[in-house]
């Protein structure tokens, strides 16, 4: 389900909106104020009041049910393992307050000119007062009024000394002074609301005013829907503290008002009708973008989904709830948003930004999901329900590495999940069937998925970025965007495989699927001497969170329109053509200033074409403006040092293949004993091909200057196709096979898969093992391809099944087209079936479809025919 800007306000309560919507001028009268109508009013206020004060604590008890529990989850044995970690961290905690210096109020954490020391040391109070709130865990803290005191001594300091001093404050990184603080301080003040207004009073009002005082991106200190900094799951975050803020002050204008400023990240994004200019949200597709063209469902995407979650569990019981069109909404982000990028339990890398270059592994990113859709699932009724707990199970039972429920926020969570697991009569059952392929168009993402494999592709365009560094975080970005891919196979342990350990050794040049120039480039600290590029003085006023900084530094996006694709039931392709960033093209216009160090990319055309046991890649017009050496990576793959590797190949002419080095290759096969994983490349152009397999040692901190400086050992395959400095344009074309064995790339000498053409112009291939064609035109005017007369440019896939009936999809890859049509010749067909916007008519040589494409972005039309 989607809801639209418009349906929102029916979800709002109205009474409650009213004060804020329609505030009246100081001593204005209504008719309520009139003599005849003072009773009435009298009993409408005390009503209202008593309502209010109701939801007010409602609200609190509910989120000290989430986040401390209740007396019945923390009843439960499954439970005992959370509860035992926040008492340990809050005895840790108060340790370190016992040993603190001067200028700290935790030892180790010396404050004054450290925002996150200063964020870290309000969440370490947080979590003091959460120990002090945990009903029956029979812990000496539960319900300790000297300890819950010395919490509300510690903000006192806090604010006192380095906090309530606006003029002092707000240094270093916006986030924490708009958000984690205030998030931190919102839970604790929900946490110890009674002891608060019984030892300090004054102090809830006090903070509140400081963190709205603090909330300078906003409008006079509340939310501005205007500001690209309350958008997304940043939105979602500043408007669930304000919520809770309203419930500890009993201020039922200040919660409506957040609910109604939050209620805006529920509503599917129209790119062709922003609203307050934003970008950041859901899509049609189930893309998902941060940063206003980041592809973010694995990062931010997964900290939106637990906050609305949350927002629903925190509403719940009062006037406010609305919790079955929301779950509604939520439900089909859970769908078509996160199930697609989850692969046995495994976040893909394609959507997670910066934070691929961060310790957590992807297993760890899926159990902060998997509590949101256990809770979910408690607020859905019937068969949607069952879908959602059918879904976790399926997670928990693929995964191969065990879900720890104990990270989970809420030991309700933690209870419900035990539950699920322990249901016998939910069956496991993933929301993606067996073999699905989904195009996320709108953040210029590709996932194909069969029972044995899961393949994801990052492309990048003039609306969608190349990379994200931020914060000295992915220091090493350069090329995430030009078509790297990831091949996920079942059965293995994805921190094998990818992960921060990828990154940290396979080569940032080397990325499977890049196509990159030969050449060494500097990160942003290295160039800069610090984690932005700092010119104030400049017109483009470069400081660190500046719009300049976003544009040219933090997440650049490319240059080219064209990148898009269509998918044919669980069919897929996409095309690209690679271009520079819009960094380096401004800087040759004289828009930058001369110390701002660009990068040249290498050029490519290129096409994914996602079949069932193959995904085949073309690539056209691979070269360099610069002269460089290029060099295209066919495959990196990582594996443990100890693990047993076997290499073989064949070369084309039908010599032997004596190993790694430098040959004609037919085909090529990489085996992992070990993991019990496999690999086949099948070359489907004469090139030479590279293949090397060597040990790599690096630290952790070569993609993360905040990482632990941990040297990570992996045995790194390369497999590329490379081309000399000053060579002319060249074009490759190969095949990912997963899991094959000798015997099946043996066989791809005699079939099925043929290049019908592979140009700048078009790109196409057939498989007659599947009936299928699929072509990628990149340029103006009618091209061939195979009985085939496409008006491009153009992403068309054909299959023709037994029985004679013909299915068809197109889509626009530069989702600016009204109209993309493709002639089919030979006999005339007829229609079974064709999409909204699909017009089909018989015309001399064969049968014309045209498809409406005119704001469709990216979305593929399909039509079944039939001779």
């Amino acid at each position: 389900m989607r809801i639209s800007r418009r349906s929102l306000l029916s979800v709002v309560p109205a009474a409650s909106l009213l004060p804020v919507a329609t505030p009246r001028p100081a001593g204005a009268r209504t008719p309520a104020d009139t003599p005849a109508d003072s009773s009435t009013a009298s009993s409408t206020s005390v009503a209202s009041s008593t309502t209010a004060a109701a939801d007010s604590a409602r609200l609190l008890d509910n989120t000290r049910g989430i986040f401390a529990g209740t007396p019945e989850s923390n009843a439960r044995p499954e439970v005992a393992a959370k509860l035992a970690g926040i008492d340990r961290a809050a005895r840790t905690h108060l340790a370190a307050m016992d040993n603190a210096g001067d200028g700290e109020l935790f030892a180790g954490l010396p404050l004054g000119t450290s925002d996150p020391n200063l964020t870290t040391s309000f969440r370490n109070l947080s979590d003091i007062a959460l120990a002090t709130r945990t009903p029956g865990s029979g812990s000496d803290l539960d319900g300790n009024l000297d300890v819950q005191r010395r919490v509300i001594d510690g903000l006192v300091w806090l604010h006192d000394t380095y906090y309530g001093d606006q003029e002092k404050g707000y240094y270093g990184n916006w986030f924490n002074w708009e958000i984690g603080i205030s998030t931190h301080v919102s839970k604790a003040l929900v946490l110890l609301a009674d002891q608060v207004q019984a030892y300090r009073p004054g102090l809830a009002e006090t903070y509140v005013a400081a963190m709205d005082a603090y909330l300078r991106n906003g409008k006079d200190g509340d939310v501005d829907l205007d500001s690209r900094f309350h958008t997304g799951a940043n939105l979602a975050d500043i408007t669930t503290n304000r919520i809770l803020q309203g419930a500890v002050l009993g201020d039922d204008a200040r919660i409506a008002k957040a609910l109604a400023d939050q209620l805006t990240v529920f509503a599917t994004i129209d790119p062709y009708d922003l609203q307050h200019g934003v970008t950041d949200g859901y899509y049609a597709d189930g893309s998902f973008i941060q940063h206003h063209s980041v592809a973010y469902t694995g990062s931010y995407g997964r900290g939106l989904l637990t906050r609305v979650v949350q927002t629903i569990k925190i509403l719940d019981g009062t006037t406010y709830a609305r919790g079955e069109e929301l779950v509604a909404v939520v439900q089909g982000w859970v769908r078509d948003g996160f199930a697609p990028l989850i692969f046995e339990g495994w976040m893909m890398e394609v959507v997670k930004g910066r934070a691929v270059s961060r310790t957590g592994t992807g297993y760890a990113d899926v159990r902060t999901i998997v509590e949101a859709i256990v809770d979910l699932a408690d607020y859905a009724a019937g068969g949607d329900a069952a879908a959602l707990q059918g879904y976790v199970k399926s997670i928990a039972s693929t995964s191969p590495v065990a879900l720890d429920p104990t990270s989970f926020v809420s030991p309700v969570s933690v209870a419900r999940y035990a539950d699920v697991l322990g249901d016998s009569g939910i069956t496991p059952a993933d929301l993606n069937p067996p073999a699905r392929t989904v195009a996320f168009n709108a953040m210029d993402r590709n996932v194909h998925r069969r029972p044995g494999y899961a393949f994801a592709l990052a492309r990048s365009s003039d609306r969608i970025s190349k990379y994200e560094y931020m914060s000295g975080e992915n220091l090493l970005p350069w090329f995430q965007g030009d078509g790297a891919y990831y091949l996920y196979l079942a059965g293995q342990d994805q921190t094998q495989a990818y992960g921060i350990d990828y990154f940290s050794t396979v080569s940032p040049y080397a990325l499977a699927g890049v196509t990159a120039p030969v050449e060494q480039r500097r990160t942003i600290p290295e160039l800069y001497g610090t984690p932005y590029y700092d010119n104030p003085d400049h017109p483009l006023n470069f400081t660190s969170s500046s719009e300049s900084q976003n544009t040219y530094v933090y997440f650049p996006r490319g240059t080219n329109r064209h990148c898009g694709g269509a998918t044919l039931d669980a069919y897929g392709v996409a095309g690209m053509v690679q271009s520079d960033d819009v960094a380096y093209v401004d800087k040759q216009s004289g828009i930058l200033p001369d110390d701002f160090v660009v990068y040249q990319n290498a050029t490519a055309t290129k096409s994914w074409f996602m079949l069932d046991d193959e995904i085949v890649v073309l690539a056209a017009n691979v070269g360099d403006p610069a002269g460089r050496a290029v060099t295209t990576s066919v495959d990196a793959r990582t594996a443990a040092p100890s693990d047993e590797i076997a290499i073989s190949g064949a070369l084309r002419d039908g010599g032997a293949w004596s190993g790694p080095g430098t040959g004609a290759l037919a085909w090529l096969r990489y085996a992992n004993a070990s993991e019990g994983t496999a690999v086949g490349y099948v070359f489907l152009a004469p090139r030479h091909v590279a293949v090397g397999l060597e040990t790599v040692t690096r630290s952790r901190r070569v993609v993360r200057t905040s990482n632990p400086d941990t040297q990570v050992t992996r045995q790194v395959l390369g497999v590329s196709i490379d081309q000399p400095a000053g060579a002319a344009p060249s074009s490759l074309a190969y095949a990912l096979v997963p899991n094959a064995g000798e015997g099946q790339l043996r066989s791809y000498a005699d079939g099925p898969l043929t290049v019908l053409a592979n140009s700048r112009s078009v790109q196409a291939i057939q498989h007659t093992g599947l009936g299928l064609t699929a072509a990628n035109v990149f340029a103006d005017g009618r091209h061939e391809a195979a009985g085939m007369s496409i008006d491009g440019p153009a992403s068309v896939i054909m299959q023709t099944r037994q029985g004679g009936e013909i299915r068809v999809a197109a889509s626009d890859p530069t989702m600016e087209r009204a109209t993309v049509s493709v002639l089919l010749r030979g006999a005339p067909l007829t229609v079974v079936s064709a999409d909204d916007g699909v017009r089909v008519r018989r015309v001399a040589g064969g049968t014309w479809v045209e498809c409406d494409t005119r704001h469709a972005y990216g979305h593929s039309f399909r039509v079944t025919l039939r001779r």
